[in-house]
């Protein structure tokens, strides 16, 4: 079994994603906000770049030799074997329409795979927050998943239902299941509070999964990727509170 995580790791983690946090919110909702296309054609404002400078440096000034992986700068390199996975705005298309479900994402990454995670939702004043062995919380209160057992009148979040395929959507009424569109990490917050069944990233990158899998694990719960296995970085993510899990991959099966 794993060592659990330094609970001053996680205390840190949840510091420093809630100064992210902070940041953010002096542009939210700014009518002067400007708004910039990436490479990729995906948003970027300046909170999203601020964000990112913030969590590296005060990343950087406490723990020097870790390596650290953002959205919005290159690769930091460590000599330490840790690394710190950061999304400094997940949701910069709903933070930029005013949509007060955007979060701020830092995990850490070590030998044993991901140890911490933190989701922050900084408009809503919720931080939910997981370190190995050390059980998940939101706002400090220990949380977990909920223990409904089937899909039927399941609640199920996606951040695209329009990349689900028209055989997936036949099953979805076919089942019952309200479907939602409760996106990225705010998506995952519900599942490990218990409030919805599951939560489903068609398309995703390592930066917006890090956190999700030791939250799902301290939660009760479970995460894969489509093809079920436990990896934030195979470009896709499932979380569900472990008891409709199986039937949510035969759900989206081709």
């Amino acid at each position: 079994m794993s060592t659990p995580v330094d609970p001053e790791l996680l205390e840190a983690a949840v510091t420093i994603t809630r100064k992210a946090g902070d940041l953010t919110l002096q542009h939210f909702r700014r009518a002067d906000l400007v708004v910039d296309r990436k490479d990729d054609g995906t948003p970027v404002t300046v909170a999203d770049r601020g964000a990112e400078r913030l969590m590296r440096e005060e990343l950087g000034r406490l723990f020097p030799d870790d390596g650290i992986l953002g959205e919005e700068e290159d690769e930091k390199i460590g000599t330490s074997g840790r690394r710190w996975i950061l999304d400094p705005i997940d949701g910069t298309k709903a933070f930029t329409r005013g949509v007060p479900l955007y979060t701020n994402l830092l995990a850490l990454e070590d030998e044993n795979g991901i140890a911490l995670g933190v989701i922050n939702v900084p408009a809503q004043g919720e931080t939910v927050a997981a370190g190995r062995g050390l059980g998940c919380f939101a706002n400090g209160v220990p949380v977990t998943v909920n223990d409904h057992a089937t899909l039927d009148r399941a609640c199920v979040s996606t951040s695209a239902f329009t990349l689900w395929s028209d055989e997936a959507m036949v099953r979805v009424k076919n089942r019952g299941i309200q479907l939602r569109t409760w996106g990225d990490g705010y998506g995952y917050v519900l599942v490990a509070t218990g409030r919805i069944e599951a939560m489903v990233d068609p398309v995703a990158e390592l930066y917006d999964l890090a956190p999700v899998p030791i939250i799902m694990s301290e939660a009760g719960g479970r995460f894969t990727c489509y093809a079920g296995v436990e990896d934030p970085g195979q470009g896709s993510g499932i979380a569900t509170n472990g008891k409709v899990h199986d039937d949510v991959l035969a759900l989206l099966a081709d």
